[in-house]
């Protein structure tokens, strides 16, 4: 192949098993359950999907010697692992954002490169799937004359991809309310807003949390105001086109890359974090498995907690798969005959 995917994989793949292999020998544990290292054995694992990557994004760049359909399904279960490895980026930047920190620097570094992988990866996928299916690697379609390439116009999402995303932006509304009247000094769930200044205190958050608190201002509401913003730029022509406000873009298209790259991070974290964690609150609820109350005063106000946070996740974090997933399709370019 001529196309510089593979090697780019390729080159990702020898980091990655570098670091890997280097980390193991030296005992320094990469993957993290919250912020308690996992067994350094696991470290022998990145290294295996190095190696494979390697040997397979080797095998994709000089040409077809591996029945496709082997290549094609190796392709997609190392992108797969590599997203599982990747897991927790999204938290680890906000924990950085808000606290100049984060629990493990060795496992920030790791899902960082693992994520740089899934989209090496993926973009390794898609260039071969087209190669050896005699489709444009542009717009996957096989074309018979010479074509330029073009964007397509900026248009709405399907109107039901769109009452979905209003769906998942709303989610935030309980969870945004209950933040509000936290940060407020109010009471909720039998905690007050002082209580929650002290629990975070405790807990460790930094200086600019706890500042944006005095303020009224909860963070994880500010971030949620984010992601609403996010998720209707996803399906609305304005995450096209600048809309008129933004000044000097105004009228200039969005490159792709701006939105979906946060848009895919946010789905990858929140719609699995979400949806375990709803799991977790309904056996709870169902007293399936013994629910800790923690700081609250009863485990009833523990989970009705749990439930406007991870519900809020879940609902959101599956509707921002299917915007951006809409996006990618609109936005896809798109060949033209040419002369």
């Amino acid at each position: 192949m001529t196309n510089a995917s593979p090697y780019a994989a390729f080159g990702w793949a020898v980091a990655y098993g570098g670091f890997g292999l280097v980390t193991a020998l030296t005992g320094t544990a990469i993957f993290y359950r919250t912020a308690q290292p996992l067994p350094v054995g696991l470290n022998w694992a990145a290294v295996a999907v190095a190696v494979l990557a390697a040997m397979t994004t080797l095998a994709v760049a000089r040409g077809p010697r591996i029945p496709r359909s082997v290549v094609l399904a190796t392709l997609v279960g190392l992108c797969a692992l590599s997203g599982v490895a990747a897991f927790g980026l999204l938290m680890d930047v906000i924990t950085f954002v808000f606290g100049q920190t984060v629990d493990s620097w060795m496992g920030t570094a790791n899902r960082a490169l693992a994520a740089i992988g899934v989209v090496a990866l993926a973009a390794t996928t898609l260039s071969y799937r087209s190669a050896t299916s005699g489709a444009c690697p542009r717009c996957g379609a096989v074309h018979t004359s010479s074509t330029v390439r073009s964007r397509p116009e900026p248009a709405p999402a399907p109107r039901r991809v769109r009452a979905v995303a209003y769906v998942g932006a709303a989610a935030f509304l309980p969870y945004a309310v209950m933040k509000t009247i936290w940060v407020l000094g109010g009471t909720f769930a039998g905690i007050t807003g002082e209580d929650m200044v002290a629990m975070h205190e405790r807990n460790g958050a930094s200086e600019l949390w706890l500042t944006l608190d005095r303020w009224g201002i909860d963070p994880t509401a500010l971030l949620a105001t984010l992601g609403v913003f996010l998720i209707l730029g996803l399906v609305r022509p304005w995450g096209q086109v600048f809309p008129r406000w933004t000044l000097t873009l105004s009228g200039r298209r969005v490159p792709r890359w701006l939105p979906l790259t946060p848009a895919m991070i946010g789905a990858g974290t929140l719609a699995p974090y979400g949806v375990a964690g709803v799991v977790y609150a309904a056996l709870g609820t169902a007293g399936a498995i013994p629910i800790s109350r923690g700081d609250f005063p009863t485990v009833g106000d523990a989970l009705l907690v749990t439930w406007f946070g991870l519900g809020a996740f879940a609902t959101y974090g599956l509707a921002l798969a299917l915007a951006t997933w809409s996006y990618w399709r609109r936005t896809q370019p798109t060949c033209t005959v040419s002369g």
